[in-house]
C-alpha cells in the first residue's frame, strides 16, 4: 500500500507557473502508473495526465502542451509542472497511483486504488 501526500499548490496569476509534487510512502512509486487529477468548482473530477511504469505519458485536451507529469523514482515523487497558467486551471488537485500490474498512462479515476488529499490552487486573471 502507499501513502500519497501532495504539495506545492498556491495562488499566482495568469500566465505563471506552479510545480505540484505527490510524495509517496510506503512503497516504490515504480510500483504503480499514476496520474493527476483536479476538482474545480462546480465541476466533476477531471482527470488531466497519466504516467506509466516506464515514464509513458498522456494528457487531457485542456492541458496538453501546457503541463508536463514526470516522476523521480529516487525520491519517491510523482510531479505535475504546470506552465501558462489559465483562471479555468484552478482547483484541487490530487495525484492517484494505479496498482494494477498491466496498468497504463490514463487518467481514469475509476482504475485508481490510492489517492492523496490534494493540493489547492488559485489561477487570477
Amino acid at each position: 500500500q502507499v501513502q500519497l501526500v501532495e504539495s506545492g499548490g498556491g495562488s499566482v496569476q495568469a500566465g505563471g507557473s506552479l510545480r505540484l509534487s505527490c510524495a509517496a510512502s510506503g512503497s516504490p512509486v515504480s510500483r504503480y502508473c499514476m496520474a493527476w487529477f483536479r476538482q474545480s468548482p462546480g465541476k466533476e473530477r477531471e482527470g488531466i495526465a497519466g504516467i506509466d511504469k516506464g515514464g509513458r505519458t498522456s494528457y487531457s485536451e485542456s492541458v496538453k502542451g501546457r503541463f508536463a507529469i514526470s516522476r523521480d523514482n529516487e525520491r519517491n515523487t510523482l510531479y505535475l509542472q504546470m506552465n501558462s497558467l489559465k483562471p479555468e486551471d484552478t482547483g484541487m488537485y490530487v495525484c492517484a497511483a494505479d496498482r494494477a500490474q498491466y496498468c497504463t498512462a490514463n487518467y481514469r479515476p475509476y482504475g485508481m486504488d490510492y489517492w492523496g488529499k490534494g493540493t489547492e490552487v488559485t489561477i487570477s486573471s
